[in-house]
């Protein structure tokens, strides 16, 4: 709570991959956000970079009952865990929101590493983790207790698998494009998303707003933002250097 939101960026040379997570990952809750630099030489290129806001009035997020999971009940005892389909910072910021390159993308090294989705107490981790297609996914589970993740997917085949305490973490992969929602056919109040997208040029927002996308050739990109509850909205922006393009998303709001 105390340290200034950040980007979480995992970076190959000429792979700009940025993702914001919370500090939940490593730490123990809330909404700050950590910051791991690029790994090896910065990638060249251009950048496109800006904030995502929201004009109106947001739904209210509610608190969640988790008393049927007492493990869980006891580890947010002092601060109940809110329904997370419209998180929202200072300055009308939207966080949780998914900007990507949808079309331009000329490609970039693959991730090194697997993108890491963690249920723990009874939430999942980070909320919207964004990935590149057939990139390594590996699901843990941190609780004292079953879990039973289930991704919704429509294009990609749909599964359903349980995981025990102290069970190896499940690797999967994902081959074509597409905003799966997850559940735990255990605990119902547990939800997510996977982001499974056709470019290595992602970020996803924290409460800050903010994004980043580096390491762009020259060309012409369409950039676009997904939200779960707001819809999508995209722009097209040229790089024709090393230049940093600013780009904004504003969604309009409603109470429902």
């Amino acid at each position: 709570m105390t340290l200034p939101p950040a980007f979480f960026r995992r970076d190959a040379p000429m792979r700009t991959h940025s993702v914001l997570l919370p500090a939940t990952v490593l730490l123990l809750g809330g909404p700050m956000l950590i910051r791991s630099d690029v790994v090896g030489a910065p990638a060249p290129g251009g950048t496109i970079t800006g904030k995502v806001t929201y004009t109106g009035t947001p739904p209210k997020m509610k608190p969640i009952d988790m008393a049927k999971e007492p493990a869980c009940a006891q580890a947010h005892a002092a601060a109940p865990v809110m329904t997370e389909n419209v998180v929202t910072g200072p300055g009308n910021t939207l966080e949780w929101v998914v900007v990507y390159i949808s079309a331009g993308d000329q490609g970039a090294a693959p991730a090194t590493e697997p993108v890491r989705y963690d249920q723990k107490n009874c939430q999942y981790i980070p909320h919207v983790a964004a990935m590149d297609v057939n990139e390594a996914l590996d699901v843990y589970n941190n609780d004292p207790h079953s879990h039973n993740i289930h991704p919704l997917a429509r294009v990609n085949p749909e599964w359903n698998k349980s995981q025990p305490k102290g069970a190896p973490p499940i690797h999967t992969t994902w081959e074509k494009p597409e905003f799966i929602p997850v559940k735990c056919n255990i605990h119902p109040w547990m939800h997510g998303w996977f982001a499974v997208l056709t470019t290595p040029h992602f970020a996803v927002t924290g409460d800050n707003g903010t994004f980043t996308l580096a390491g762009l050739p020259p060309g012409k990109y369409t950039v676009t933002a997904w939200h779960e509850q707001f819809g999508t909205q995209s722009q097209d922006v040229t790089v024709t250097g090393s230049e940093t393009k600013p780009v904004s998303f504003v969604f309009k709001a409603t109470p429902y």
